[in-house]
């Protein structure tokens, strides 16, 4: 629990210069088995996704700079070959902290292009840039899979991708998709409600019920896992539409577990960064405008 609290409370900064100084002596690279070809890799901050093959190793996210030493030699046991492309889901640095060392080592970094025009903004940023970007939608093909990459808007924040690798079946949600807990939705990025919702519509409309799903935190989930996610997010959606139209006041609304509580009690998101009274005041706040 420590570990996945520590990760959510990490992803909120979107800069990877607040954490160059970050010790992360003691964090290990978990690998996730998926399917024969693509594995999830878990450390501290966001799901890592690995298709490797022939045509080298492709890969979604990577996690913090001070982690990509541990991560390559992770990806050493998966494949013998260079990470050769690298797909970011959005600009946040538990997503994007090791681009500039993965593009060192001859990555191309591909993402949305305002993950890009973030990224950027970073004067702190010297490289790691995407060097490719797309505005909506982009096919990659790479290792036997015609991979998919699908442009949701302003979900998580307004640069979020779906990465579909459909010969394998394998879906990377980016933090669209929080597996066993309340979402973080960057309202300060583009993030809304309405949006994170359509992203889980969407990735649900091109998957199917055996699909493997790397949530950008938490474990690996099944269809069932993320159809009761959109569920949740729908849910705590209308209970607080309702109370916004009832006329209830922010403080009404924010102290109201009552709204939230069917899905996810306060107690059990205590010890979360997302916790009961802030999921609540983003989804008023997301809602409201």
């Amino acid at each position: 629990m420590k570990n996945s609290i520590t990760a959510i409370i990490l992803l909120l900064f979107s800069t990877t210069s607040l954490f160059a100084f970050q010790d992360f002596s003691e964090v290990e690279i978990e690998i996730v088995p998926v399917s024969d070809s693509v594995s999830m890799l878990k450390g501290a901050g966001g799901n890592i996704g690995i298709l490797t093959g022939e045509d080298g190793v492709f890969m979604i996210d990577d996690q913090f700079a001070g982690l990509s030493e541990k991560i390559m030699n992770a990806i050493s046991n998966l494949s013998n070959k260079p990470v050769k492309y690298l797909v970011n889901t959005h600009h946040h640095g538990d997503h994007t902290g090791g681009n500039e060392n993965f593009q060192e080592h001859g990555a191309m970094i591909l993402a949305h292009e305002n993950v890009r025009k973030k990224l950027k903004s970073d004067t702190s940023r010297v490289s790691g840039l995407p060097v490719v970007t797309f505005s909506e939608n982009l096919n990659l093909h790479i290792n036997g899979n015609d991979i998919m990459v699908i442009h949701v808007d302003n979900a998580h924040t307004n640069g979020d991708a779906l990465i579909y690798l459909p010969q394998s079946n394998v879906l990377h949600t980016g933090d669209t998709f929080f597996n066993g807990s309340f979402p973080f939705i960057d309202l300060n990025n583009g993030g809304s409600v309405d949006g994170d919702i359509a992203a889980a519509k969407t990735g649900l409309s091109i998957i199917n019920k055996n699909t493997k799903i790397i949530p950008g935190h938490g474990n690996l989930a099944t269809y069932d896992d993320y159809q009761q996610y959109a569920k949740m997010l729908e849910g705590i959606r209308s209970n607080v539409m309702k109370a916004i139209e009832e006329g209830k006041s922010e403080k009404e609304i924010i102290n109201d577990e009552n709204l939230t509580s069917e899905f996810i009690t306060d107690e059990a998101a205590s010890e979360a960064y997302i916790n009961g009274p802030k999921i609540r005041t983003t989804f008023y706040n997301s809602l409201k405008k």
